[in-house]
C-alpha cells in the first residue's frame, strides 16, 4: 500500500519543544498531521504548541524520557487517547558532559537517547501495526561514525569519553542498529522504520553543559544549518511516499546513505535488542 502522507494522520513526536523537533512539528502540523508532542514540563510544552501555531490543534503529553516509568506512562496515555497511531518520531536526545545515572540505574545519555525510544516503540508497536501503513522514524547522527557499542561496558564507566561525546556517538550508533533490527522484525507488517542524520544544526542543543561546551556550539554556528533545514529530511520521511520499500535505512538530505560498518552489523543489532530488552524489562 502506497504511503498516503501525514494529512489527517496521528503523529507523535518526542523532543518537539525546540530545535529540529519544533521545526519538524511546525511543518507537519502545516501539512495536516494530527500532532501530539511530548515535553518534560507543561510550561515548555505549551510554549512549543504556541510556537507551532495557534491555528493547529496540538495535543501535549508530559513525560520525562530519562525515566522508564514515565515512558511507560506516556505509552499508556497514547494507547488510551489514540485509536490509531500512524507515525512515531523518536527525536528527543541529549549529550551530557558529565556521566550521570538515572533513577533506574542507567547512564543518563544512554537512557534518553536509546532506551527511551526503544521502550516507547516497543510499547506502541501493536498500535502501529494495527494502524498500518505506519512509520517509526528515529533521529540519529553522523556522530555514530567511529563508535562501537560497548557491550562489555554498557554503563559507560570506561568508555564515556571527554565531555560525553564518545557516549553520544555510541547512542547514535544504537539508534541506527535499533532501526535496522526493528525493520527486520516488522517486515511484512506494513510498518516501516527509518533513521535520519539532520546535519550540524544551529540550535540550543548542548548549550547547558557548561561554558566550554556552550562556547563550542557558538563557534560552530557559522558552519551550521538552520533548524528548518535540519528538519527537512525528518518531515520528508514522515510525509513522502518516496522512502517506501527502504525500511531500515539511514537518510541524510532526503537520500539513503550508508552508515558506518558498525551500523550495518546485523549480529550487533540483534545483540543490542536483547540487551535493551534486559535494561528496560520490555
Amino acid at each position: 500500500m502506497a504511503w498516503p502522507g501525514v494529512a489527517g494522520k496521528r503523529v507523535l513526536i518526542t523532543g518537539a519543544t525546540s530545535g529540529i523537533g519544533l521545526a519538524a512539528a511546525r511543518e507537519l502540523a502545516r501539512r495536516g498531521a494530527r500532532l501530539a508532542i511530548t515535553a518534560r514540563s507543561r510550561e515548555r510544552g505549551e510554549a512549543a504548541a504556541r510556537a507551532i501555531g495557534g491555528d493547529f490543534e496540538i495535543d501535549l503529553l508530559l513525560a520525562d524520557l530519562a525515566s522508564q516509568a514515565s515512558v511507560r506512562t506516556l505509552a499508556a496515555a497514547v494507547l488510551e487517547r489514540y485509536p490509531k497511531l500512524e507515525v512515531l518520531i523518536n527525536n528527543a536526545g541529549a549529550v551530557n558532559a558529565r556521566r550521570e545515572t538515572t533513577a533506574d540505574g542507567v547512564e543518563l545519555t544512554w537512557a534518553v537517547n536509546h532506551l527511551a525510544p526503544f521502550l516507547l516503540t516497543e510499547l506502541l508497536l501493536d498500535r502501529l501495526r494495527a494502524s498500518a501503513p505506519a512509520r517509526v522514524i528515529t533521529t540519529a547522527s553522523a556522530a555514530h561514525l567511529g563508535a562501537q557499542i560497548p557491550f562489555e561496558d554498557m554503563a559507560g564507566e570506561r568508555s564515556y569519553g571527554p565531555y560525553g561525546f564518545g557516549r553520544y556517538g555510541q547512542t547514535k550508533l544504537a539508534n541506527i542498529l535499533f532501526t535496522r533490527e526493528l525493520a527486520r522484525r516488522l517486515e511484512g507488517s506494513g510498518v516501516e522504520a527509518f533513521c535520519v542524520h539532520p546535519g550540524l544544526v544551529a540550535t540550543g542543543f548542548n548549550r547547558s553543559n557548561g561554558v566550554l561546551m556552550g562556547l563550542g556550539m557558538v563557534l560552530v554556528r557559522p558552519f551550521s544549518r538552520s533548524a528548518e533545514k535540519g528538519a527537512e529530511t525528518l518531515v520528508w520521511l514522515a510525509d513522502s511516499a518516496e522512502p517506501d520499500g527502504q525500511s531500515g535505512g539511514y537518510f541524510y538530505d532526503r537520500k539513503r546513505v550508508r552508515p558506518s560498518a558498525a551500523a550495518e552489523d546485523d549480529a550487533d543489532a540483534r545483540r543490542l535488542w536483547a540487551v535493551s530488552e534486559e535494561q528496560t524489562r520490555a
